[in-house]
């Protein structure tokens, strides 16, 4: 790591380093997460209930740099190619659903 000393990550920023991104100090991350996690974990039921298993595809939970929720859905390519056949069979060709 290089920097001044070992605050080098927040050094004038008013942030704190965390993991892959930044943390901005004074913003309600958890709110948000936990907005996320109630709809990854909605998602990872839908998913189970169409037989996919979450070692295949699954929903996570995470926020933006604004606090806001965001879910990710992360999976191999042919439990994705499934959950993209899913949602043609309801889409309408034109960008809408059915």
């Amino acid at each position: 790591m290089t920097g001044a000393g070992e605050e080098w990550p927040s050094e004038g920023l008013d942030v704190l380093g965390a993991g892959s991104g930044l943390w901005v100090s004074g913003v309600d991350y958890v709110a948000g997460w936990r907005d996320a996690r109630e709809a990854a974990d909605r998602l990872n039921r839908a998913l189970l209930g169409v037989g996919l298993e979450l070692s295949e595809v699954r929903a996570v939970a995470s926020t933006d740099e604004n606090g806001r929720g965001v879910v990710r859905v992360a999976g191999r390519t042919n439990a994705v190619g499934l959950i993209a056949g899913l949602l043609e069979s309801v889409s309408d060709g034109e960008g809408g659903a059915s």
